[in-house]
């Protein structure tokens, strides 16, 4: 059998789709609220896992998880006059308590800056209580307008992990900045996802920051996602809600802050990224099960009923070694039926034992990403299986880098820069004078959204290619979701 990727690549929402709904992942479309889903079993625990490893880097950098009310009354929102004008077209409201109309419009909270700097005027006074790092894990909810997509455009983003920190000083946010950055980076990598980073244009900042920094991949179609961002807020949060801290001088003063979020594009990413026409490969990092045993049957029942004990024995082996092992059991089912569920839920690894790897006291290997396939005695499966899984891993992440990579491409001509945006996809990079005037009119020309400018330093000897002055950085352009 071969890997194919056509149906993947060329055909990735109808892909995406069948995969979420048949591979048990993620129900949507079906529950009576456009734009909201409902996480099955095994897709809540993938996402479990990818949460886990999102809480262990942040609470082993100092960060403290907190958990805020969901409401946000309208006159507190609206204290940060150019946060509030971001999300204005996008906030639900509460109206009413039974009958009653209420006395103060409650908004569904889209984002939480304002509500934990009105606690944070609380609950920090001084320097002294400086830095201060929290985070949550819950949801928040948008009016999103445009057509909406599963896990990737969503009204309620159920798994928004937002960060937000407290700094003496701008330098101190900074370099809180920094080390969003970094643990954003451990996160991708631990989720093979290969990413670029950019620092958006002041057009598209995240409403109230002073500067956003944006992870964005490359999906198989294609398009672009952004799947995490980091924000310097500077005082303009602290300004808005008047809290102040003593600093070390003894004057008081409004405190610089950061904040900082991934969601559930993050889950989306580590289904599709790493598929094939027969559905995903999770990295097995997070996969909710990492070996699938199916037993082959034998010819008689006595024989079939071995062949059972002894799949049983080897995965009750692995589970041992805390490695997530799951025996088919359903005798109802063909082996070729059972190969079809276990690759669309993209188990990492599959173990094939019959009549002949009984006889034999072997165990048939077969890896889901390549098809690779090995035969090893049973006293070695529990080491040839972690070693297959860390090849995987990485074989996974190599491969996406490469693939991202590949599609990023050159263009020093606004008209060469559209043609590969309509052809090909995946990100432009074109040489740019700084100018938001020139940047607007690459996005305009190429039909693209920018997505921003490389944060280190970027030589380039080339012209801007909408003004002609000397270019200073290159500005990244893609079609997006």
């Amino acid at each position: 059998m071969q890997i194919t990727r056509e149906k993947w690549s060329k055909n990735f929402s109808e892909w995406f789709d069948w995969v979420l709904r048949e591979g048990e992942f993620y129900d949507y479309g079906r529950y009576p609220v456009k734009g909201m889903g409902v996480w099955m079993p095994y897709g809540f625990k993938l996402r479990q896992n990818i949460i886990s490893i999102i809480r262990n880097l942040l609470d082993s950098t100092g960060h403290e998880e907190v958990l805020f009310p969901l409401l946000i009354p309208e006159d507190l929102l609206s204290r940060e006059s150019t946060h509030i004008k971001g999300f204005e077209e996008e906030v639900f409201w509460v109206t009413k308590g039974g009958s009653e109309d209420l006395d103060v419009k409650l908004a569904l909270r889209p984002t939480s800056e304002v509500a934990i700097t009105t606690m944070e005027n609380l609950w920090l006074k001084s320097y002294k209580q400086l830095p201060k790092k929290y985070y949550q894990i819950v949801s928040v909810f948008r009016y999103e307008t445009k057509a909406t997509r599963p896990m990737i455009r969503l009204r309620e983003i159920t798994t928004f992990k937002e960060a937000h920190t407290v700094h003496e000083t701008y330098d101190d946010a900074q370099r809180q900045v920094e080390e969003a950055i970094e643990i954003y980076k451990k996160i991708f990598n631990n989720l093979a996802i290969p990413y670029v980073l950019s620092e958006r244009p002041e057009w598209d900042r995240f409403a109230g920051a002073l500067h956003t920094y944006a992870f964005d991949t490359i999906m198989p179609d294609g398009k672009v996602m952004q799947i995490g961002t980091v924000h310097h807020l500077g005082q303009n949060f602290s300004r808005a809600l008047d809290f102040k801290i003593q600093k070390k001088d003894g004057s008081l003063d409004y405190p610089h802050q950061t904040s900082y979020g991934i969601s559930d594009r993050a889950i989306a990413s580590v289904i599709a990224i790493h598929g094939d026409d027969h559905g995903p490969i999770l990295p097995p990092s997070v996969a909710p099960i990492k070996v699938v045993v199916v037993p082959i049957p034998a010819k008689n029942e006595e024989g079939t009923q071995q062949v059972m004990k002894y799949s049983i024995e080897i995965c009750e082996m692995l589970n041992k070694n805390n490695i997530t092992c799951v025996t088919d059991q359903d005798t109802e089912k063909t082996p070729g039926e059972k190969f079809y569920i276990w690759e669309i839920k993209g188990v990492p690894i599959r173990l094939e034992i019959g009549p002949r790897e009984l006889a034999s006291s072997t165990v048939f290997i077969k890896r889901r990403d390549n098809l690779k396939s090995y035969t090893v005695k049973k006293e070695e499966v529990v080491n040839k299986v972690k070693e297959v899984l860390n090849e995987i891993q990485e074989d996974l992440r190599k491969r996406a880098w490469e693939s991202l990579k590949s599609r990023i491409e050159y263009a020093n001509d606004i008209e060469k820069a559209k043609n590969i945006l309509e052809n090909n996809s995946g990100i432009v990079e074109v040489p740019w004078c700084g100018s938001k005037e020139c940047g607007l009119k690459i996005e305009e020309l190429t039909n693209a959204r920018v997505l921003g400018y490389p944060i280190e330093d970027r030589k380039v000897n080339d012209k801007c290619v909408i003004c002609k002055m000397n270019a200073k950085t290159v500005l990244r352009v893609a079609k997006t979701y």
